[in-house]
């Protein structure tokens, strides 16, 4: 019924583009790392509003099995800002024929009545106590795409086996029911309400949680940039700095508002680093302000940059701000717990291809530390098991800038994030120290851990089966490398098969995720190195990190090893000349 998508496939039949119609209509989406992501569009692997449709019938199917209670629980639907002319797909639209879905087969439907950054979705569910939530969002993708989140009622992003008999349940009923398509449900519909101004105040009010300096907030004279990357983030962001005592930080007026083009950035990713912080950069030298904090247009990640003493701006890696957040939650744990606290029963949590700081931090300290597979869905689920066991989990991260200060919201969470840097911020001003000068003082403490993160673009699937392919059969058949150039490698984990050479009985501790590529290398030099296909994007990525003991303290030494064994694995493993890759554009 969406006259926009079908003229595309009409266009497409008429001037015999029968190539694109397959790729179009010969495959359905699948749920990867973020739920489902594609571009907006005609075709059964885009997202559209009949894609949604489908989608949100499979979940009704699902969820009607799962719970006897659906319907007196109900169903929480978020969005952020994206939107596409040419399809007439917007993530509001997508999100009203989400709730349509539901509110025709009776289900009550929380329904925010405005944009809310992604973690307001899982929030919600476990807040208002519904069996499930969708946020309709692409985070920092390209403006072009768009996707569907799916949280379950942990409030945890879905994870196997959920995801796998939801793409079932799709399946079994493709064609829309009657009251499907009714957009306008949501504003009809007695069973919708609109839970945003209990949710919001909600979660300021547990955001107090994790402020401990408030009177240092309060006094402060340091500024703060933020800017919102033309998304969802800049109400929610002020109103965090204020729940914390701050004076609001300063916005980047271009950036403040949603715009679905994004037209300032070349990506709207902040991740990129200082290409794409230059509006921020700016307006900081101009205000005088020593922080900008930046972040994605569904304000889940949080990118930061710190004025140095020589006028340059450092901008943290995700690994980095990591290190920071790790100290920061673990002392102020340790200063404000109780007597009879039992350091044992403290936890972190990363994702497998994140950076080992945190292990470092736990072996010294003496809390626990455990590892995930990438995806925050993985460290939400696992969090919540802790919790119930009676755990305490202080922080968790991916090195993608996706970080977790609290338990609150079992998802990353952008917000929380940039609250938390301003207030360690000033906290160390008063210390005098600057962020980047407390982040030398914990590698000190804990060992240098120096880490790079890069990424290919291949846009060939076949191509990039092939590279792996070869490195699972790289000197003889059902061999893998044993070194990389002169690299000698100690042990290789590959979590598509399930084998991994370091356990005794050559079985992954990590659960096997056959959708997905990724082969972990150690390295005889105290290198670990991993290449993996990304979950939303058509990237092969590859992490590497240097992991000192706090003895080897030559950090320049660190950082030439590191670059060139990342230059020997790119060159042996990835060969991007043959395998025709294009390189990330600096």
């Amino acid at each position: 019924q969406n006259q926009k998508t079908k003229e595309q496939i009409e266009s497409l039949l008429q001037n015999g583009k029968h190539k694109e119609l397959r790729d179009r209509l010969c495959c359905r989406l699948t749920f990867g790392t973020a739920g489902l992501r594609s571009a907006m569009g005609a075709g059964f692997c885009y997202i559209n509003d009949l894609t949604v449709i489908q989608s949100t019938q499979g979940i009704y199917k699902y969820l009607e099995r799962c719970f006897s209670d659906f319907k007196q629980r109900g169903f929480v639907v978020g969005y952020d800002t994206r939107g596409q002319v040419t399809s007439n797909c917007s993530s509001k639209k997508l999100a009203k024929l989400t709730a349509a879905v539901l509110l025709a087969k009776d289900v009550p439907v929380y329904f925010f009545s405005t944009y809310v950054p992604t973690p307001f979705v899982p929030y919600a569910v476990q807040e208002l106590k519904a069996v499930a939530g969708v946020m309709i969002t692409a985070s920092h993708n390209r403006k072009e795409d768009n996707g569907y989140k799916v949280y379950w009622e942990n409030g945890a992003q879905i994870t196997s086996p959920h995801d796998k008999e939801i793409i079932k349940c799709i399946e079994e009923c493709v064609e829309p029911w009657n009251g499907s398509w009714n957009e306008n449900l949501v504003d009809t519909s007695p069973l919708r309400q609109d839970p945003l101004k209990k949710i919001c105040d909600c979660y300021m009010e547990d955001l107090k949680k994790i402020c401990y300096h408030r009177e240092l907030n309060v006094q402060t004279n340091l500024k703060f940039v933020h800017t919102s990357f033309h998304g969802v983030g800049h109400d929610y962001v002020q109103l965090a700095f204020k729940a914390f005592g701050f004076q609001p930080p300063i916005p980047v007026p271009e950036q403040k508002d949603p715009d679905p083009d994004f037209s300032t950035v070349k990506c709207p990713n902040p991740e990129e680093g200082e290409s794409v912080l230059e509006l921020s950069l700016r307006l900081a030298e101009k205000e005088n302000a020593k922080v900008v904090v930046a972040t994605d247009p569904d304000a889940d990640r949080l990118a930061v940059a710190e004025r140095q003493e020589n006028g340059c701006w450092k901008v943290f890696t995700g690994n980095e701000l990591a290190a920071l957040f790790g100290w920061w939650m673990f002392s102020c744990w340790k200063e404000n717990c109780s007597e009879d606290a039992d350091v044992k029963n403290v936890y972190m949590l990363a994702t497998t291809v994140s950076s080992k700081i945190l292990r470092a931090i736990a072996l010294k300290e003496g809390f626990h530390f455990e590892e995930t597979l990438p995806g925050f869905k993985w460290i939400g689920s696992r969090v919540k098991d802790l919790l119930d066991n009676g755990k305490e989990v202080l922080f968790a991260f991916e090195e993608s800038i996706g970080f977790m200060c609290g338990t609150s919201v079992l998802d990353k969470d952008g917000v929380s994030a940039a609250v938390v840097i301003a207030e360690m911020a000033t906290y160390l001003e008063v210390k005098n120290l600057t962020l980047a000068q407390k982040l030398i003082e914990i590698y000190e403490t804990y060992g240098y851990h120096i880490s790079k993160t890069s990424y290919f673009l291949c846009y060939d699937p076949p191509t990039i089966k092939r590279i792996f392919e070869r490195l699972r059969n790289f000197d003889s058949p059902q061999s893998y490398p044993k070194f990389c150039g002169i690299y000698n490698i100690l042990h290789v984990r590959d979590i598509t098969t399930g084998y991994d050479s370091s356990q005794p009985n050559k079985k992954s501790v990590l659960p096997v995720s056959k959708s997905s590529q990724m082969i972990t290398f150690t390295f005889q030099n105290g290198c670990v190195a991993t290449l993996r296909t990304s979950g939303t994007e058509p990237k092969i990525k590859y992490y590497a990190e240097m992991c000192a003991l706090p003895e080897q303290s030559d950090r320049t030494v660190l950082e030439e090893e590191l670059q060139k064994l990342i230059e020997a694995l790119i060159e042996k493993f990835l060969e991007p000349d043959k395998n025709g890759l294009i390189w990330r554009s600096a």
